[in-house]
């Protein structure tokens, strides 16, 4: 952790309000991005902020330093937003079984990527980036919640394996795996996109 945020993380501990203060504007972008990108859903993300402030502000005395602040806030975060998920996915199947529904998808309602179209988009670029964009949130959707939350840590957060294996609480060999296995599902998911546009 950076000489200055540990100072600012001590004060924080002593019961310095302005302190935490300055802990939550300095890392609430960063939690409120991953968490939507791994909820897809605003209201969602901004509950997970909240919920991991608070709970941070409770546990601020067990925490010890050996991973960065940031770190420790992800875990928290993430572990708010998996629940998140993975309570939208149980009660989706709850809402299929009892309605005899198959295939009915708990996944994101709001697109969590987003591509920026080029200055002047032809109709048919249109097209593909919107065919683009809905197999990414389906192939999304098809990802477990540890999955999901590696492969958006790694490749939308840039956050590093060893990282990533402290959030979930796993080794890094597994959080490489939850990555891969991401990674080949959404390739998949997207090659019939790559063979159009050859």
């Amino acid at each position: 952790m950076e000489w200055a945020e540990q100072a600012v993380v001590e004060r924080a501990r002593s019961g310095d309000g302005e302190a935490f203060r300055e802990l939550v504007e300095r890392h609430s972008r960063p939690l409120f991005r991953l968490a939507y990108r791994m909820t897809g859903s605003e209201s969602d993300a901004e509950d997970v902020v909240q919920e991991t402030f608070l709970k941070a502000y409770r546990q601020l005395s067990r925490f010890d330093g050996r991973a960065s602040f940031g770190t420790w806030l992800h875990r928290i975060a993430a572990n708010c937003a998996l629940d998140i998920v993975r309570a939208r996915r149980r009660r989706a199947e709850q809402f299929s079984e009892s309605w005899g529904f198959a295939g009915v998808a708990g996944g994101l309602t709001d697109d969590p990527v987003s591509f920026a179209p080029s200055a002047d988009p032809a109709p048919d670029r249109l097209a593909m980036a919107g065919e683009t964009r809905r197999r990414v949130a389906e192939a999304m959707n098809e990802l477990s919640a540890v999955e999901r939350a590696a492969f958006v840590m790694r490749h939308f957060e840039g956050v590093t394996m060893e990282d990533i294996g402290r959030v979930l609480g796993c080794q890094t060999g597994a959080a490489k795996h939850s990555v891969f296995r991401a990674v080949h599902k959404l390739r998949r998911a997207l090659e019939p996109l790559v063979g159009a546009v050859k």
